[in-house]
C-alpha cells in the first residue's frame, strides 16, 4: 500500500511516514494474567465468517496447548454499547472487535485497552503498511491489530445496470442521477438503503461531508468538534437535494441494513436494487443473502462520485480498518494471538471467509474479484483517507450524526437543525 497520503484516524490526524513502527516507547497495559483462557468477541453471527473464527481460535489451541479460546458472537448493531458496559464494569473480553478512531481514544484515555506496540512481530511490521496501522494508533502507540481494509463506495449489479442501459459506472452526481433515473425506469429500486440500523444513512452524509469539506476542516473538527464551517451545512443540502430526487426503496427508513432477504444488502443479492452505498465488508454480507448463498457473480464496485462545489480532494475515500485490540488485563497469550491474525495464511483465509480486503499485503495477492481490487487500488491511490466520521469524532458525537441523518431523510429535519444537532452534541461530548 501506498505510504504518501494522511490518513484521519482518530482525535488526531496520523502522518504516515516511514519508522511508525520501530523505536515507540515501551507497552503499557495492565498485561500478563496466568489465565490461559481468551475471551474473544466478534460480530459474524452465521456461515463463512462463524467458520472462520471456530478454524482460526482451533489451529492456535493446536499450536499453544496452554491457551483456550472462548469464541462469542455480539450482533453488529449491538456490539459498540455491548463493549463499552463491559469495559466500563471490568468484564471486558480478552480480544474484541477494535473499530478505532475517537472510540479507541475513549478506551485508551480509560485505561481500558492494552498497548501491544512492542509485541508486534516483525513479520507483522513487514507484512502490514505502517500506515494501517495508523489506524489502531493514539500518540505514536499501537493498540490493535488491523485485519481487514474496508472502504466505502457503491455495490452495485453489473446485470441491473446493463438492463438499465447504464454504460459505465457514474463519476459525478450528475451521473449519478442519471442512473437513479434509469434504474427506476428499469423496474428496480436505484439505491438500497438500509435506514432503520440509521448508521447506513449516515453514511451518505460522512461521504458528502467528505467531497464538500477540506482534509484540514475534518482533521480539525476530530480535535476540537467545531463544525461551523459552511461545509457541513452544504453537505446536509447536498444530501437533501439527492433526497429529492427518491432514490430509495419504498420503506427504507425501516428496512434493515444487513439481516434477511428483506434488508438492503439483500435488496441486491436478489437484483431488487442497483446499488447500495457501504463499506467493504458488503460482498461477504450479500453472499450471504443470494438464493444460493454464493457470491454475487455480477457484482461490481465505484468509489463515491464527485460533488460540484467542494473543498474535498479528488479521490478521497472513506471507510474503516477493522482491528482486533486486547483489553488491559488480558494475559500475555491475547498479543500472540493477534500476531497470529496478522500472519499471511490466516489473512488468506480471513479474505475468503468475509470475502473483504485483508490488510496484509502477502494475503492480498490472493485477491481475485476484480471489485475488491478496484477497491484496493483506490484505497492505495487515495490522497486522504479517513475513518467513517462517527467513527472518528466519538461515540457521543456520532450518534448524533446518525439520528439526525435519518430526521434529514425523513423530512423532519433541515440541513441547519442537522449541523445544529451534532454541534449541540460535540459541544456536550
Amino acid at each position: 500500500m501506498t505510504t504518501s497520503r494522511r490518513l484521519l484516524a482518530g482525535s488526531a490526524a496520523l502522518l504516515i511516514g516511514a519508522g511508525l513502527l520501530t523505536g515507540c516507547s515501551g507497552g503499557g497495559g495492565a498485561g500478563g494474567s496466568d489465565d490461559g483462557t481468551l475471551t474473544l468477541w466478534q460480530n459474524s453471527t452465521t456461515g463463512p465468517g462463524q467458520d472462520f473464527w471456530t478454524a482460526t481460535a482451533a489451529d492456535f489451541e493446536k499450536a499453544n496447548p496452554d491457551v483456550t479460546i472462548d469464541v462469542q458472537t455480539v450482533q453488529n448493531e449491538d456490539f459498540d454499547s455491548k463493549l463499552q458496559t463491559a469495559l466500563n464494569s471490568g468484564d471486558a473480553p480478552d480480544v474484541f472487535l477494535q473499530r478505532g478512531g475517537g472510540k479507541l481514544q475513549a478506551m485508551v484515555s480509560a485505561g481500558q485497552v492494552k498497548d501491544i506496540t512492542d509485541g508486534i512481530s516483525d513479520d507483522a511490521k513487514n507484512d502490514i503498511s505502517e500506515g494501517t496501522f495508523g489506524s489502531g494508533s493514539i500518540d505514536g502507540k499501537v493498540y490493535s491489530m488491523p485485519v481487514a481494509v474496508l472502504p466505502g463506495g457503491f455495490w452495485y449489479s453489473q446485470d441491473l445496470f446493463d438492463a438499465a442501459g447504464i454504460t459505465e459506472a457514474p463519476k459525478t452526481m450528475g451521473e449519478l442521477d442519471q442512473a437513479v433515473t434509469a434504474l427506476k425506469g428499469s423496474g428496480v429500486s436505484p439505491v438500497a438503503l438500509g435506514g432503520k440500523d440509521a448508521w447506513p444513512a449516515a453514511h451518505w452524509y460522512f461521504f458528502f461531508a467528505l467531497r464538500s469539506c477540506s482534509s484540514d476542516v475534518l482533521e480539525q473538527a476530530a480535535t476540537d468538534r467545531d463544525f461551523s464551517d459552511d461545509c457541513w451545512v452544504k453537505a446536509a443540502e447536498d444530501l437533501a437535494d439527492f433526497r429529492d430526487t427518491e432514490p430509495f426503496n419504498d420503506g427504507f427508513l425501516t428496512t434493515a441494513a444487513q439481516q434477511g432477504a428483506g434488508s438492503s444488502a439483500g435488496l441486491i443479492a436478489n437484483h431488487q436494487a442497483g446499488m447500495e452505498l457501504m463499506g467493504a465488508w458488503n460482498p461477504g454480507v450479500i453472499a450471504s443473502l443470494t438464493p444460493d448463498a454464493q457470491p454475487l457473480p455480477d457484482l461490481g464496485w465505484f468509489p463515491f462520485p464527485a460533488v460540484d462545489g467542494g473543498d474535498g480532494e479528488a479521490g478521497a475515500i472513506m471507510g474503516g480498518v477493522d482491528g482486533y485490540s486486547c483489553s488491559a488485563g488480558a494475559p500475555d497469550s491475547c498479543v500472540d494471538f493477534l500476531n497470529y491474525l496478522a500472519t499471511p495464511d490466516v489473512q488468506t483465509a480471513y479474505y475468503k471467509a468475509f470475502n473483504a480486503p485483508p490488510v496484509n499485503t502477502v494475503a492480498q495477492q490472493a485477491v481475485t474479484e476484480p471489485y475488491l481490487q478496484d477497491v484496493l487500488s483506490a484505497y492505495n491511490d487515495a490522497p486522504f483517507v479517513s475513518q467513517w466520521l462517527d467513527t472518528v469524532y466519538g461515540l457521543n458525537v456520532g450518534n448524533a450524526m446518525n439520528v439526525a441523518v435519518v430526521d434529514l431523510l425523513s423530512g423532519d429535519g433541515t440541513p441547519q437543525q442537522f449541523v445544529d444537532a451534532v454541534d449541540s452534541a460535540a459541544k456536550k461530548a
